[in-house]
């Protein structure tokens, strides 16, 4: 097992009605989630409402985090973006030293090239003092990153250790799973589809559902790690439902609902998004009910 093998978390950015970030409830947040079997945490991705937090904010999160942690678990934190120069300036200016990897999501809006995405991360890697995570994420890119590119990053640089692969499409995991490095890591950023590429030789997941119920996610993925799929696929079932809901609108609106009503964090978001609907919200307390009963 590798420190990015199991369940890791794409951490919600709490925030209190003000739209102030809510530092205790993300440190609780940290806490329950590390007592009940994340094995990773990832800060700043989409989840994290990363395009709509400061630089400042980031930074004091970031701080948080790392205390709340302890060094229990790894930490992995996003920076990426699709201007280059920018990317490398915020590895080169950010404090790393608490930090065991970076998540860097492909290119977007710009629409390069695969060769254009390829030097984009060698350009990344060069600078980098930390592992990378590169990570593909098609429908809010508007770009994908083909397996061939995928691999050829893998196989040329080193520190490129693992892709947190988000396109929704089993073709293109299965691709990268057969023709990867030995010790290339495949994480699922799709909560519907882990379960089957874990079995498949998937190292795990970036999860979102997982932050709110990290007992049965992650027990589930490490019997998937393990093999055991009847026993997975009980729990991937219960999940069903939720995983489902907390997607159906926005994310991460979805989650904080159901952190909301789990008493683990308000649902406020920062526009352009907004929180969820009552419908949703019902539908959630509904689903989380059924799983407690």
């Amino acid at each position: 097992m590798t420190k990015f093998n199991g369940t890791g978390i794409a951490i919600i950015t709490p925030f209190k009605d003000d739209q102030t970030v809510d530092h205790e409830a993300l440190a609780n947040l940290v806490d329950f989630n590390i007592k009940n079997g994340t094995n990773y945490i990832v800060i700043s991705g989409t989840t994290g409402e990363s395009v709509t937090i400061t630089k400042q904010e980031k930074i004091e999160i970031t701080k948080t985090i790392v205390k709340a942690t302890d060094k229990r678990v790894p930490l992995v934190l996003g920076i990426g973006g699709n201007n280059t120069a920018a990317v490398i300036e915020e590895i080169n200016s950010t404090d790393l030293s608490e930090i065991d990897a970076i998540l860097s999501v492909s290119p977007y809006y710009s629409k390069p090239t695969q060769e254009g995405i390829y030097q984009h991360f060698k350009a990344i890697s060069a600078v980098c003092p930390v592992d990378i995570i590169l990570y593909n994420v098609p429908g809010r890119t508007a770009s994908n990153m083909t397996p061939e590119t995928t691999i050829r990053l893998a196989n040329d640089f080193k520190n490129i250790i693992a892709v947190k692969e988000a396109g929704n499409n089993v073709a293109q995991y299965l691709k990268l799973l057969r023709d990867k490095p030995q010790d290339f890591l495949i994480i699922s950023g799709d909560d519907d589809l882990v379960l089957g590429i874990v079995l498949a030789g998937g190292a795990g997941v970036i999860s979102v559902i997982g932050q709110a119920l990290p007992k049965q996610f992650s027990k589930m993925i490490r019997l998937g790690l393990e093999g055991k799929a009847k026993e997975a696929y009980n729990i991937h079932f219960d999940l069903m439902d939720m995983t489902s809901l907390i997607f159906s609108e926005n994310n991460p609106a979805g989650i904080k609902a159901v952190l909301t009503a789990l008493g683990l964090a308000k649902p406020t978001v920062r526009l352009p998004l907004v929180e969820a609907s009552a419908e949703l919200q019902e539908k959630i307390k509904t689903a989380l009910q059924k799983l407690d009963s």
